[in-house]
């Protein structure tokens, strides 16, 4: 049976982003599934029916969402893996944060900012103090249109991106706990 690593995703900027990250590093034995739904409250609704009716027993779940301006990021991951374990399958989901958005992981590479948009000097900025945390900027998707002059687009710029990222770059923590869950899983799927 196909080993598949199914991921819930909140927008379809997530899932642009992975189409294009997780070749780059992804065991080629591991099928990834991408699911996108109309935003956090669509996801959150379709969560239990979607895990609870998957049919391969082999496969096993990311759930991505952005905190946005959830105030407690532990109390909304605990939210979504009590989601979880109502599927009757809470081994096999893994729920992972962006904090605050998506675009913290970009701002956390600015190197892959500049390489993605062909915009020189971007990289120089990475070590301004915004910058060097992005998790705690406020409006991240603001700051990375900023950075770009306009050019950054949710979808397209998410999968230019995804092609340029720094697998181990550590400034977003919630980036690099993205990548070590997808890991953890794939190491699991193939056990």
């Amino acid at each position: 049976m196909t080993r598949e690593l199914v991921f819930l995703l909140e927008e379809r900027s997530a899932e642009a982003l992975l189409e294009s990250l997780l070749p780059r590093f992804l065991d080629a034995r591991i099928v990834p599934r991408l699911i996108y739904f109309e935003g956090k409250q669509d996801l959150e609704k379709q969560i239990v029916r979607r895990i609870r009716g998957y049919q391969n027993p082999n496969a096993r779940f990311i759930v991505v969402r952005d905190q946005d301006s959830h105030q407690d990021c532990i109390a909304l991951k605990q939210r979504l893996l009590a989601l979880c374990a109502q599927t009757g399958k809470p081994a096999a989901c893994l729920v992972r944060i962006a904090c605050t958005e998506l675009e913290t992981f970009y701002l956390a590479d600015l190197a892959a900012v500049e390489a993605a948009f062909c915009i020189p000097g971007i990289a120089k900025q990475q070590g301004n103090k915004k910058f060097r945390s992005p998790d705690h900027l406020g409006s991240p998707s603001h700051e990375l249109r900023t950075l770009t002059r306009g050019q950054y687009q949710k979808v397209g710029g998410s999968r230019e991106l995804g092609k340029h990222l720094d697998l181990g770059n550590t400034r977003s923590p919630s980036f690099r706990n993205l990548l070590g869950g997808v890991r953890r899983m794939e190491a699991a799927l193939l056990a």
